[in-house]
């Protein structure tokens, strides 16, 4: 009986990346995945009647590495010996309403249909190349595993988040932080709440007259933000990019205008990345007076917010280009 280890994995990857580099003129890939196969312990034909299904995901993976190309072409390679011919499939990314129509080979309809509805943002033309362990039409979920491997792989290629820092030093030590926290706690005493954060617009608003209208414009931005927060939460969760960023730029307006610890700087850095197409938004982030802003980008167009804000910027910017990371694992001892 074969074991199956997660050191499994690490075997997939070289192998993807050594065809990677055959296929595509000795490149090293950019972006790599993979998705599990899975087996159903027991619920069969349940899932289509609304039923249960109790499924355990497996060590057998599908590894895809890839890198963006900026021809709009998408060309993909697979390394399945039981895959139907050609290994290699090339077409062009879909214009905005446009369809991929499926054909042969049979294992490129489930690539192509993730891209084909894919909803989180605008794609670019990449490279790819598939490898996996898992039995092909084994019952094991193989094109599941194809399919969650794509989507997981479009979503590397098309969101990066860019920070920039400023370099100018902000502190929060002097009288500006302890001043805001306490114009925050008189809005909410005037509005008998513990906090801003059991507070509303509406309530605001109405006891607007009862209160200066410098703590009247702190108290706008921290509930503003909270419900921003809210509606950002939300939007990431359904993938709208577009709309989180609108909300990027509205928080930073909020922190310039009402709560006044952006700086000139800050403003400067906001107000280039804006300007290039693919950035979804901009805002300053941390305490303020200084320090970094934070761009929602497409990966795409990250080297031209790069080249725009040091051509705009009339400080020296340090930019670091990042994803969401995972939080804590547990690592199995050798």
């Amino acid at each position: 009986m074969e074991g199956l280890k997660d050191a499994d994995v690490g075997s997939l990857l070289a192998t993807a990346r050594e065809e990677h580099r055959r296929a595509f003129g000795g490149a090293e890939p950019e972006i790599a995945v993979s998705a599990p196969g899975r087996v159903n312990l027991i619920g069969e034909h349940t899932d289509y009647n609304q039923g249960f299904v109790l499924p355990m995901a497996l060590h057998m993976r599908t590894v895809m590495v890839g890198s963006p190309r900026e021809d709009g072409i998408i060309s993909v390679v697979t390394t399945a010996e039981e895959a139907d011919e050609p290994k290699r499939v090339q077409f062009l990314v879909p214009a905005k309403g446009g369809a991929l129509k499926p054909g042969e080979p049979q294992w490129a309809n489930y690539v192509k249909g993730v891209i084909q509805h894919y909803r989180a943002g605008p794609l670019p033309g990449f490279n790819a190349v598939i490898v996996s362990n898992i039995p092909l039409g084994g019952g094991l979920s193989s094109s599941a595993s194809l399919e969650v491997a794509t989507y997981t792989f479009l979503q590397q290629l098309c969101q990066v988040v860019l920070i920039t820092n400023s370099n100018v030093r902000h502190t929060l030590t002097g009288s500006e932080y302890p001043t805001r926290r306490r114009q925050c706690e008189e809005a909410a005493k005037v509005l008998g709440k513990a906090s801003l954060r059991e507070a509303d617009m509406s309530s605001l608003e109405a006891s607007k007259a009862l209160m200066s209208e410098e703590v009247y414009r702190r108290a706008r931005h921290v509930i503003g933000e909270i419900e921003r927060t809210t509606k950002a939460a939300e939007a990431l969760q359904s993938k709208n990019y577009k709309r989180f960023g609108q909300l990027m730029v509205e928080s930073h307006n909020s922190l310039r205008n009402d709560y006044e610890v952006s700086c000139a700087e800050l403003d400067e850095l906001v107000a280039a990345a804006l300007e290039v197409p693919g950035v979804y938004g901009s805002r300053m982030t941390g305490g303020g007076f200084g320090g970094c802003t934070v761009t929602l980008l497409e990966s795409s167009a990250t080297e031209k917010v790069v080249r725009h804000i040091k051509e705009k910027y009339s400080g020296t910017a340090t930019f670091y280009c990042t994803k969401a990371s995972d939080g804590t694992k547990v690592h199995p001892l050798p």
